[in-house]
């Protein structure tokens, strides 16, 4: 719990009696490595942090060759199929734990809840939108103006610990290459 108070304290300075209270409706979820927590055409009903682990948002198919990686979220990030959470309506993606991966979660109702009771929660909730949106943004501008080999070398610069968690395929797919594309962007580099 210390890792999310930390976080939410560099954001806003949260008064001890709206932190338990919002402690209070967090709840711990543990994923196993390759578990799927969030099906497709589901409704997302969490917002949740990451304690540790790695989790993948991808768009399944029939052939697992073709599925989209369209984003990451590591360890002191929030993970959610936010699209859906903020809708209530089913999820167009999914969600995978790509290592085991634990996570403080609060649910739909519960965060409106912590929105109504507390002095601080709007202002954390925008706050938290406005990361998740930022790095959305960043991520289509990054797939717009950046070449292949740009997006690889970007991807390991901000997260280098990438490379030992995630699978080479669901990097290819997330910077918008084949696996072989890859490959021959990863001799060029070294």
């Amino acid at each position: 719990m210390q890792q999310i108070k930390n976080y939410l304290d560099s954001i806003a300075h949260i008064s001890n009696e709206d932190w338990d209270f919002f402690m209070g409706k967090l709840q711990r979820r543990v994923f196993e490595k390759k578990e799927i927590f969030l099906k497709l055409h589901t409704i997302e009903k969490h917002i949740s942090f990451i304690e540790s682990g790695v989790v993948r948002l991808f768009i399944p198919k029939e052939d697992v060759e073709k599925e989209i990686t369209f984003g990451f979220s590591f360890k002191n990030q929030f993970i959610s199929a936010y699209d859906s959470f903020l809708t209530q309506k089913p999820s167009a993606y999914e969600l995978q734990a790509l290592t085991k991966t634990t996570v403080l979660s609060i649910t739909y109702d519960d965060l409106q809840e912590v929105y109504h009771q507390t002095q601080i929660g709007n202002l954390i909730g925008r706050l938290t939108a406005e990361r998740l949106f930022l790095l959305k943004s960043s991520r289509e501008q990054n797939l717009l103006n950046l070449t292949a080999q740009e997006r690889y070398e970007k991807l390991f610069k901000d997260r280098p610990e990438v490379l030992q968690e995630i699978p080479l395929k669901y990097i290819s797919s997330y910077i918008g290459v084949t696996a072989q594309a890859l490959s021959r962007i990863r001799r060029r580099i070294s």
